[in-house]
C-alpha cells in the first residue's frame, strides 16, 4: 500500500512508520524536511509541500495527523490560534487535494481526539454520546467537520477519536510518570476523574485495522476498553516503576502550572471505544496494568497479532 502521512515526526506517525515500514511504501508531509530525514527510515519518501504532490490518487491512503501539541503550553489565545490553524488548515489542504483528483485515495484517516466531547464526569462515553462545549471540543468539532467536507462517493473516511496515547518514549507518560521516578508520583485532585488511555502498538494497529477493513467508515474513539480513574492510573504506573504513590497534587496546583488546559487533567473522561470493538478490533492492551507493565517492564506479551 501507498500512503502518505502528516504528522510523520510525531510519537504515532512515527511508530505507525516504524511498524509498518516493510510493508507499505511511506510519503512523509514535513514543514522540516531536514529533520525528518534524521528520524525517519531512509525507505520514506519526504515532501514539504503538498503541492508537490501532483495527484494525490498515485496513493492508495492518506492519514492525517499533522497538529500541534495541545498540552505542551498554555492556552493564551495566540497557543488557541495555533492548535486550531494548524489542525484545520491541514485538514483542509488535504480534503481539497482528494477531492480535486480524478482518482482519489480509497480511504482517508483523519485525526481527532477525545476532546471533542468535553468534559463528561463518570458516565460511559461512546461515538454517539453528546458533547459538552468547550475549547477542545470547539477545536475537534471543526476539525472533523473539514474532514467530512470529502467526497465520500470516492473515499472512505474515518475519524480517530484519540485518547491519551501511553508509549516508553515521548508522549504525556514520559511527563505523568517523572514525579514517580523521584518518588514524588500520586494522585492528581480527587483522583475520581476518568483517564482514557491506549497503548501506541493498539493505537497503531488499530489505524491499520481500519485502512484494511473496506466497511469502516466514520467516528471512532481510539482508547482502551477499560479507563480507569486518575487514582487507578497512579497506582498502575507506581508498581509498573516499582516507586510509592503516596502524594496528591492538589488542582490548584495544577491550575497554576496549565491554567485552562488542566480541565482535560482534572475533569477527564470514560470514554468505551464502542465502534471499533464493534469492528472485530482485537486489543492486544485492553489493561491499564498489562499495557504499563509492557512499557516498563517489558513482562506482558501482548494478547493477539496482526
Amino acid at each position: 500500500m501507498k500512503i502518505f502521512l502528516t504528522g510523520g515526526t510525531g510519537l504515532i506517525g512515527k511508530h505507525f512508520i516504524d511498524t509498518f515500514k516493510s510493508e507499505h511504501h511511506f510519503t512523509v508531509l514535513s514543514r522540516s524536511p531536514e529533520i525528518a530525514r534524521k528520524q525517519l527510515p531512509l525507505s520514506v519518501r519526504i515532501v514539504d509541500d503538498v503541492d508537490k504532490i501532483e495527484d494525490i490518487g498515485e496513493f492508495d491512503a492518506v492519514i492525517n495527523l499533522a497538529g500541534e501539541p495541545i498540552a505542551d503550553k498554555r492556552w493564551t489565545n495566540n497557543q488557541k490560534r495555533i492548535i486550531c490553524e494548524s489542525r484545520w488548515n491541514t485538514t483542509s489542504t488535504l480534503v481539497n487535494k482528494i477531492n480535486q483528483s480524478t482518482n482519489p485515495p480509497s480511504v482517508f484517516l483523519s485525526g481527532s481526539a477525545i476532546g471533542y466531547y468535553g468534559r463528561q464526569g463518570d458516565v460511559d462515553v461512546v461515538e454517539t454520546t453528546v458533547p459538552h462545549k468547550e475549547f477542545t471540543h470547539d477545536v475537534c468539532v471543526k476539525w472533523e467537520a473539514i474532514a467530512n467536507t470529502i467526497d465520500a462517493s470516492k473515499t472512505r473516511l474515518c475519524i480517530l477519536r484519540t485518547g491519551v496515547v501511553l508509549a516508553s518514549h515521548g508522549g504525556a507518560l514520559d511527563k505523568m510518570a517523572l514525579p514517580f521516578k523521584l518518588g514524588l508520583g500520586g494522585k492528581i485532585g480527587s483522583g475520581t476523574q476518568y483517564l482514557s488511555w491506549i497503548h501506541i502498538d493498539d493505537m497503531v494497529r488499530a489505524m491499520m485495522h481500519l485502512l484494511t477493513s473496506d466497511d469502516a467508515h466514520g467516528n471512532f474513539n481510539f482508547t482502551a476498553p477499560r479507563p480507569v480513574t486518575n487514582a487507578e492510573f497512579s497506582s498502575a504506573l507506581a508498581k509498573a516503576l516499582k516507586r510509592p504513590c503516596l502524594f496528591t497534587v492538589p488542582r490548584i496546583t495544577m491550575k497554576l502550572a496549565m491554567g485552562e488546559a488542566a480541565d482535560m487533567i482534572l475533569e477527564g473522561q470514560k470514554v468505551i471505544p464502542q465502534r471499533l470493538l464493534a469492528s472485530g478490533y482485537l486489543f492486544n492492551y485492553p489493561d491499564v496494568n498489562r499495557a504499563l507493565g509492557a512499557i516498563y517492564n517489558k513482562d506482558q506479551q501482548p494478547l493477539n497479532d496482526l
